[in-house]
């Protein structure tokens, strides 16, 4: 079964004036066809269809990586009419699953249960994966997956930062299946005047075999890496990142405590300090800045009497960069911004929505303004954008720019157009991408952020089945989560506190090991940290600097084993492998949870069987060296029968012959 020709279609749906239409409609006419290669591994086609009935030219494009099995799928509408046309609904693809049996699987998510997967057949039934938060990854995230009983896969996802759909729709004729979707329809509409024209969310859709999903989302990855994912020589270095955020959650940060963390953090050989929420707000202990977000010139000069700058500087002073955390399209109900300004708040029905309206010029100058300002005055290379609120159906003001039912796709568009802007003007800083922890991951954000933050939780299980389902959709180096944190705030899962005298060094090693999946970073109280646990720290930051770090950032991943889940449920061993495109370098961890079973065959993949491989153990107190055949590994794997609960393995292979 071709599954790539079935991506390449350019099957299209639309809604206009209230008529659906799609490529086999009465009135629709083919133009014409065109090919354009834009790189060695880029072909960009159109097909020009022409609507009479309404004089629209519908365009559906594909762009496909020639290199891998993904397509890159999106539709544009043009008016070329004398009468506006209202655009109710616009797929950016559609197609027809061939006959057979099927399974859906996608993900669920809320704060702190990010990537919660869910299985299930498709039985004679309609399915409709949708958000109508207005978060990309409130509710569900912007992913799904089929299975096809021959081990047929495609995985697709939206890549868009707001409402989005995809829906599996059942044809009681022939009991087939047609996949669409793209932008939401809900409380969505748009009209185009005379000669205006829109484009679709794009979405990204890679097809697969063997069942395995490794099989699309190094499909993803590479190219993410190679043509989505923004990158400057700052971002390629993959920081390693202290942040103040959960040790000092807000009332209790203040210069000199973060002071005394940089001073730490530069022993250790991390290179940036970040400044989470807390600087910002009226000058009290007890500051209470939510309702004063959109006043960022407002610092709290109790906590920080010499001002940010002053902070930035001691950073830099260690030889550190720093970075300072900022919720840009928010607005609070006490802020004078919205008083001074009161169209740039976002609106429904006449009621604020918490947000900014980025569908409004205005608002994109002044967030454009205010984060320069904020980069040059306080000096900083990072900035970590969040986002704590759900738009839902959006702001539906007709006097920003934008009409009734297309504010939060206008407020989105005009998002990206800053974030674009700002790293035009400040190619250097990183811009991370944060919303509640990681209730708005998607493609459509990370083609204008160098990272981002997968989930404010960041207990070992939990952090362990985050990154295994982000990791379907994303590369590991703009995946971004700390080791487990020392919460000053009740969470019944973050228990980790670095004076318990009961936390073994193979347990903290375990916990460090996890954020060493991905971009590495941390949140603790650096000062307090026992002797010990500091030495153990700062040989793991030279580990991941000397020989982790190449993998993250340029290997396939592979992950080795099911997804392990919250409150003990999933799979109990987990096992990623990241195996570099020469082909003679690999990475394993591997990690024994609770719960899992003394002893665990782990099968390696994408090896040359008929190699002999050299395995080094960079984990325990020496480097064991062995010598493996490619054919054991592939078809016996490795043996890990020695390894405690909470305890992990970090071992490097290289071929030998």
């Amino acid at each position: 079964m071709d599954l790539l020709s079935l991506i390449e279609s350019y099957n299209f749906a639309v809604c206009i004036n209230g008529v659906g239409v799609d490529n086999t409609s009465q009135g629709i006419a083919l133009d014409r066809t065109e090919e354009r290669t834009i790189d060695a591994g880029m072909k960009h086609s159109t097909a020009t269809f022409h609507y009479v009935p309404a004089s629209i030219v519908i365009e559906s494009h594909q762009v496909r990586y020639t290199d891998t099995t993904l397509v890159e799928r999106w539709v544009t509408i043009r008016n070329d009419g004398a009468e506006p046309v209202t655009i109710g609904r616009i797929d950016s693809f559609s197609l027809k699953l061939p006959t057979g049996e099927w399974k859906l699987m996608h993900y669920t998510s809320d704060w702190g249960t990010e990537f919660e997967p869910v299985v299930e057949p498709l039985a004679g039934e309609s399915v409709l994966l949708e958000t109508r938060f207005g978060r990309s990854s409130k509710g569900m995230h912007p992913w799904m997956s089929l299975f096809g009983q021959a081990g047929e896969v495609l995985t697709m996802s939206p890549m868009w930062s707001g409402n989005w759909q995809l829906r599996c729709e059942y044809n009681d004729g022939d009991g087939g299946y047609e996949v669409n979707g793209g932008l939401s329809d809900w409380e969505f509409s748009k009209t185009l005047a005379p000669g205006e024209a829109m484009e679709s969310v794009h979405v990204a859709i890679a097809s697969g075999s063997g069942g395995d999903l490794n099989s699309t989302s190094i499909a993803f990855a590479r190219v993410g890496r190679k043509y989505w994912y923004p990158h400057n020589e700052f971002s390629r270095s993959m920081p390693m990142e202290w942040n103040h955020w959960w040790s000092y959650e807000d009332k209790a940060i203040n210069e000199d405590v973060f002071r005394a963390n940089a001073d730490e953090a530069a022993k250790l050989g991390l290179d940036i300090c970040t400044l989470d929420a807390g600087w910002f707000g009226p000058s009290e202990e007890a500051s209470e800045w939510y309702e004063m977000r959109g006043d960022w010139a407002m610092v709290n000069e109790k906590r920080f009497p010499s001002g940010i700058r002053a902070v930035s500087d001691h950073v830099h002073g260690l030889g550190l960069k720093f970075g300072l955390w900022c919720e840009i399209e928010a607005v609070g109900k006490s802020a004078a911004l919205s008083e001074k300004n009161p169209t740039y708040v976002a609106r429904r029905d006449g009621e604020s929505l918490g947000y900014l309206c980025f569908g409004n010029p205005e608002v994109r100058q002044w967030a454009f303004d205010m984060l320069d300002g904020l980069i040059t005055g306080y000096n900083s290379q990072w900035i970590k954008l969040d986002f704590n609120l759900d738009p839902q159906a959006g702001c539906n003001c007709t006097d920003h720019g934008h009409g009734a039912g297309d504010g939060l796709f206008e407020h989105y568009n005009g998002y990206y157009r800053v974030l674009r802007d700002i790293r035009e003007k400040h190619p250097e800083v990183i811009l991370e991408n944060c919303s509640s922890g990681g209730l708005r991951i998607d493609l459509g954000i990370m083609q204008k952020t160098h990272t981002t933050f997968l989930s404010d939780p960041d207990y070992p299980e939990h952090s362990l089945q985050a990154f295994w389902g982000a990791t379907t959709m994303l590369a590991p180096d703009v995946c971004l989560h700390w080791s487990y944190s020392e919460w000053c705030g009740d969470n019944p899962f973050q228990q980790f506190k670095a004076a318990d005298s009961s936390v073994k060094p193979h347990q903290f090693d375990y916990y460090t090991r996890i954020a060493m999946l991905r971009g590495f970073g941390i949140s603790q109280k650096l000062p307090e940290m026992p002797e010990w646990m500091k030495a153990r720290l700062a040989h793991h930051v030279d580990v991941y600097k000397s020989d982790v770090k190449p993998f993250v950032l340029e290997a396939d991943l592979y992950r080795l084993t099911g997804q392990p889940g919250r409150g003990g449920t999933g799979d109990r061993w987990s096992a990623f492998q990241y195996s570099m495109p020469s082909g003679d370098a690999d990475l394993v961890f591997v990690f024994r949870l609770p719960g899992g079973e003394a002893s665990r065959a782990i099968r390696l993949q994408a090896l040359d069987a008929e190699a002999v491989y050299e395995l080094t153990w960079l984990s325990g107190d020496e480097q064991k060296v062995v010598e493996i055949a490619g054919s054991v590994l592939l078809k016996d794997g490795i043996i890990f029968d020695s390894l405690d609960v909470e305890d992990s393995a970090l071992i490097r292979l290289k071929m030998l012959s």
